[in-house]
């Protein structure tokens, strides 16, 4: 079992005073105040990057699984997102969304706890293993309850793609990372028009800066139903900003051998990538599709899985 350690730190352009004193005036509300050294024991690096590690651990006394993100705060780039992402998790409870542990400020660090999905992303699964109709139309499903539980409740995603989907061992699927979320006061008419989220993912109305609202996360999901067939989303050999280009353009993205794929599940995609978003379904629409009678049973995931975790080991 490894200790608690310091994410490495790099230089990069610090952030001002002001602001970091804000964010730890915010973080201070909604952190727990403890040290989380004496809750949580057995944490091995599992990851880490310029400005946070990724910890497995066990929660003392449950032994409950975790992992754990520990950021130095000094170094984030991107602070608000921390936030944003705390905040959407913590409210957040339903089957298909990452289950928000706690969080606590300790020694400058951020730590965020969460659930511990140990199948990893689904992004891992999708670059290294063909999937049926049956497991495509079984994750877009469980991810679609996750946007229509969102979107219910005013919360818009922003950011749906495979690295941000979660699966346990068994094939339980879960949202993460919601950095990116916006809240709309109206669930049904609120609109944003800032472009954010990850290019190739991004519907026309965010790439071409028009007001929108939850339906960009059901094109995205569609994108998604894509790397699922393809192992990767269209236009992700072109630079981001030719890809903007082509999804402002080129209205539904075409995939390699359309003949291959069952009529139900060409339909689902044509709603999901519709460029009309008044005629692009809502996600409560869209669960009532044929396409997601077509679902096999998580546990058909279960050897996909495996098979990319060993495939990440060998490397």
């Amino acid at each position: 079992a490894g200790g608690v350690a310091t994410p490495k730190r790099h230089e990069n352009k610090p952030v001002p005073k002001e602001k970091e004193e804000d964010l730890v005036r915010r973080l201070q509300q909604i952190c727990t105040d403890a040290d989380p050294t004496k809750l949580y024991g057995n944490l091995v690096k599992i990851w880490q990057g310029e400005y946070a590690g990724i910890y497995t651990a066990h929660q003392a006394g449950t032994n409950l699984s975790v992992v754990i993100k520990q950021m130095d705060l000094e170094k984030q780039p991107k602070q608000d997102l921390i936030i944003n992402d705390i905040l959407a998790m913590r409210s957040s409870h339903h089957p298909n969304i990452v289950n928000y542990v706690d969080s606590f400020l300790y020694k400058n660090d951020l730590w965020v706890v969460m659930e511990y999905m140990e199948g990893g992303s689904l992004m891992k699964v999708v670059t290294v293993n063909p999937m049926t109709e049956g497991q495509i139309a079984a994750v877009s499903r469980e991810v679609m309850q996750g946007l229509e539980y969102l979107h219910r409740h005013g919360v818009i995603h922003r950011d749906i793609k495979s690295d941000n989907v979660l699966l346990s061992m068994v094939g339980d699927i879960k949202l993460t990372d919601f950095g990116f979320c916006a809240q709309v006061s109206d669930p049904v008419h609120g609109k944003r028009r800032s472009m954010i989220g990850t290019p190739y993912w991004m519907a026309p109305e965010v790439v071409t800066r028009k007001e929108y609202g939850p339906k960009v996360d059901i094109w995205s999901l569609g994108i998604m139903a894509i790397e699922m067939i393809e192992g990767e989303p269209p236009y992700l050999n072109e630079h981001p900003l030719q890809a903007l280009y082509l999804i402002a353009n080129n209205g539904m993205p075409k995939i390699a051998n359309p003949e291959n794929l069952s009529g139900t599940f060409s339909d689902y995609l044509a709603k999901t990538l519709e460029v009309d978003v008044e005629k692009r379904p809502t996600a409560t629409e869209l669960l009532q599709h044929p396409f997601f009678n077509l679902s096999e049973p998580l546990w058909t995931l279960m050897p996909l899985i495996r098979a990319a975790k060993e495939i990440a080991r060998n490397k």
